[in-house]
């Protein structure tokens, strides 16, 4: 029997083809016989124990400025009842909206298989999760008080200074040796975000290159490593970014040993991390992870159908 998906996202008409990893797996999904619902987060509705969510039926398709195949009028749907898989992709912030969606979609356990595990979701976000694996990680703080941040600083050098829970590359500062504007900017993340942040070490090896690592299920699936653009230390790709094929260093192989297991027991299913120079790990990107279309264009791989395999089995398991 094809599998009934609905795909929690942001809006299928602004979305870019050419690398988003979600219409991929809506792609992958439809070339086994799946049926598509497509809707919008804020749809999302709990009364009498039922979540429903107000849904369009979809088809997609791979042609640029006209991606969009069908999108049906809108209808309620029961998450439980009339859905095998939950998609849940919309993009960040990991903010209370984002949570209060993944605590609503938990509530499918044992019913609906939401991929990722909304519940693990929440316990893993991007910067905190990673954490727990700090011997592979460059000295980090995470700190909101001007005096941590000043002593780190001077211990360091050039650093860092990021949000605890942005996405995208967004909001990420460099701050030299010097700590010119280090104080006004710990000052601005204050007043801008109330939880802490994060400073590292500048690393002069993200001028080689910032590498996503793909895992599916806990297997490694493939990788690519994405440079700056010019004027740019920032290598993320939606900040002018560009990407080249990659293979791993035997230190990453180890750091995907050492994730797997618990990937694997979270229910985790697409998971990329971020490793630069090919040694230390900054993210694991758990809430809506990108990187398998250019990953497959470097690599001639269908990464979408290796995710779908592991959707399958996990499903087969319930």
């Amino acid at each position: 029997m094809s599998l009934r998906v609905a795909v929690q996202m942001d809006p299928l008409e602004t979305i870019n083809i050419a690398g988003d990893s979600t219409f991929a797996l809506m792609l992958a999904a439809q070339a086994r016989g799946a049926r598509l619902w497509h809707y919008d987060v804020r749809s999302l509705s709990w009364e009498d124990g039922r979540i429903r969510a107000w849904a369009r039926p979809a088809r997609v398709r791979a042609v640029a400025g006209d991606h969009i195949e069908e999108l049906g009028e809108p209808e309620r749907i029961d998450l439980a009842d009339d859905v095998d898989v939950v998609l849940m992709r919309q993009d960040p912030p990991f903010d209370l909206g984002y949570i209060s969606a993944a605590l609503l979609l938990d509530r499918l356990k044992g019913t609906t298989l939401v991929v990722n595990d909304p519940r693990e979701v929440i316990n893993a976000p991007e910067k905190m999760w990673v954490l727990d694996y700090a011997r592979f990680m460059p000295p980090t703080l995470v700190a909101r008080h001007v005096a941590d941040v000043r002593a780190f600083q001077q211990r360091h050098g050039a650093v860092v200074v990021k949000p605890l829970h942005g996405n995208g590359g967004k909001a990420i500062f460099r701050v030299e040796a010097d700590g010119t504007n280090l104080s006004a900017l710990t000052e601005l993340f204050g007043q801008m975000w109330p939880e802490p942040f994060m400073v590292q070490p500048f690393l002069p090896e993200v001028s080689e290159g910032d590498k996503r690592i793909v895992l599916v299920d806990g297997e490694f699936a493939g990788a690519i490593n994405r440079k700056p653009g010019k004027g740019e230390f920032r290598s993320n790709l939606a900040q002018g970014g560009y990407a080249e094929a990659a293979g791993l260093t035997p230190r990453e192989e180890e750091i995907c040993a050492a994730l797997k297991p618990e990937l694997k027991r979270r229910g985790l299913v697409f998971v990329g991390i971020d490793v630069i120079g090919g040694k230390w790990l900054t993210e694991i990107n758990v809430t809506s992870p990108t990187g398998i279309v250019a990953i497959d264009r470097f690599n001639g791989t269908d990464t979408g159908a290796l995710i779908w395999d592991a959707i399958e089995a996990r499903l087969a398991a319930m």
